[in-house]
């Protein structure tokens, strides 16, 4: 029974996304090398899910739309800035910032699970990439895993900032965002 002094927010699609995306993507960065096998079907549940929620951000219920959501980079500079000061408004979807950090952490994920398709069927003759790079050179393969590395030590960057967000947005507002993402549900003011 919901409580008349919440909403719901986040539907139980986003929601289940989200944690998913956060077992499919510490999967797959734990456990390259030994366990490929592993890291790349966990590699196949991030990239299915980000195809899942590019077409929820347009089909999806109002605070699951990038439209709702996606914001300038100077509004939500703009807002950081509040937040810095104590002053940033609450939203009861995602803020400017946060909005900013989904769209990075989306292109963020889609080129490492890019760059590990081109990797894993250079270097495994395996994959759906594999009919067509299986044939590049070694040392291509190799610069594309450096890349695939480097964009997977970025994201982890990203989710530090965006869990700092969410403890200082949580921390400003008295209001748990980590449950709120659990449950779907926001206080209403």
């Amino acid at each position: 029974m919901r409580n008349s002094l919440t909403v719901s927010v986040w539907d139980p699609l986003v929601r289940s996304f989200h944690w998913l995306l956060v077992a499919g993507f510490f999967t797959a960065y734990f456990s390259e090398d030994d366990f490929m096998t592993l890291h790349a079907w966990a590699g196949y549940l991030v990239l299915s899910l980000l195809a899942f929620r590019i077409a929820w951000g347009f089909v999806g219920p109002r605070h699951a739309r990038f439209s709702d959501f996606v914001a300038s980079p100077w509004r939500a500079l703009r807002y950081l800035g509040h937040l810095f000061t104590g002053r940033a408004p609450r939203h009861l979807g995602h803020n400017p910032a946060g909005g900013l950090m989904i769209v990075a952490l989306l292109i963020g994920l889609i080129l490492t699970g890019a760059t590990g398709l081109v990797v894993y069927g250079v270097e495994e003759h395996a994959g759906p990439l594999a009919a067509y790079v299986a044939h590049w050179s070694r040392s291509t393969g190799k610069a594309f895993e450096e890349v695939h590395e480097f964009l997977a030590n970025g994201v982890l960057l990203l989710v530090f900032v965006h869990v700092a967000g969410v403890l200082m947005e949580s921390l400003l507002h008295r209001e748990n965002l980590v449950k709120a993402m659990w449950t779907g549900e926001k206080r209403l003011d």
